[in-house]
């Protein structure tokens, strides 16, 4: 008996088979007895391709508005220090740390850019007085360094 294969439109990410919104060939059983009822696929039908290319080119259309905007954040905050006053001992060592959450907000206040304190790659909090060179990842495509310049309070 021959097994019928049909092609279906992932609806989401199904292990060993593909992607959310990739189009596959699949055996018919296996389809209707497992995907569709799960929620996982739909029928490949004209309909439901054109449906499916929409939703592409609206998706293909955000990521490259989100790209744009993060190359023009990245050329905003090229080669501009962001500097931060915090309580620190005479040893230069600060009382507190410095961490993500506090170099987005100076990055807020000094230039009015909003940036995502999780797209702020920090190995570990900054202790120390001095010039902290920090990786933004404002897109998967787009990194920007930045220089953090940590002042003790009453010091420069």
């Amino acid at each position: 008996m021959p097994q019928h294969t049909m092609k279906v439109i992932l609806l989401e990410k199904v292990p060993s088979l593909g992607e959310a919104g990739e189009l596959v060939e699949v055996k018919e059983g296996y389809a209707r007895n497992y995907l569709f009822p799960r929620g996982l696929a739909q029928e490949a039908s004209k309909g439901n391709l054109r449906s499916l290319e929409q939703t592409q080119r609206t998706r293909r259309h955000k990521q490259d508005r989100l790209l744009q905007e993060a190359k023009q954040i990245k050329a905003q905050l090229e080669g501009k220090p962001v500097v931060l006053d915090v309580k620190a001992g005479d040893t230069g060592r600060l009382f507190g740390s410095v961490t993500g959450k506090n170099i987005a907000e100076a990055v807020r206040k000094q230039y009015n850019i909003k940036v995502d304190k999780k797209k702020i790659e920090l190995a570990e909090s900054l202790r120390t007085v001095g010039e902290h060179t920090v990786e933004i990842k404002l897109h998967p495509e787009v990194t920007v360094s930045i220089v953090v310049d940590v002042r003790g309070e009453g010091r420069g």
